[in-house]
């Protein structure tokens, strides 16, 4: 699929048995009833949705949470980088934001620029790792 736009119309149409969704597009209908959660792939379970289990209760180690930040050009001035780094963070931070994104199933992490970068790389390694190891070729 090109997206979770088209995978979720297929899925509620019944076009497809299961799909792997973020929180956000999946979560109203769960709660609705139209979808059922078979379980999550964070090492933890949702606020949002408590009674799904992890993954990893049934296939220990398993993980693949999503990793969202905001990006910039890489000679983006470290100030810059910085004051958008503070913005987003106290957007976030905001009690009604932050109802609203646990509402969506969304838990918010406040990084550093560096932190972030690390998060990357340690999330693009385990990747690379997955990709050979399974002998997975771009198309």
């Amino acid at each position: 699929y090109r997206g979770l736009g088209p995978a979720m119309t297929d899925l509620l149409g019944g076009q497809v048995q299961a799909i792997f969704s973020t929180m956000p597009p999946a979560i109203g209908h769960i709660r609705a009833g139209r979808l059922r959660a078979l379980g999550m792939t964070s090492t933890t379970r949702s606020e949002a949705l408590p009674d799904v289990p992890i993954i990893a209760d049934f296939l220990p180690g398993y993980e693949a949470s999503l990793l969202n930040g905001l990006g910039a050009p890489r000679k983006t001035p470290a100030d810059i980088v910085d004051t958008l780094n503070k913005q987003v963070s106290a957007i976030v931070a905001e009690p009604r934001m932050k109802t609203r994104l646990a509402d969506l199933g969304d838990v918010p992490v406040a990084m550093t620029p560096a932190e972030f970068g690390k998060a990357l790389a340690e999330e693009t390694e385990k990747w690379r790792k997955v990709i050979r190891t399974a002998g997975i070729r771009p198309e």
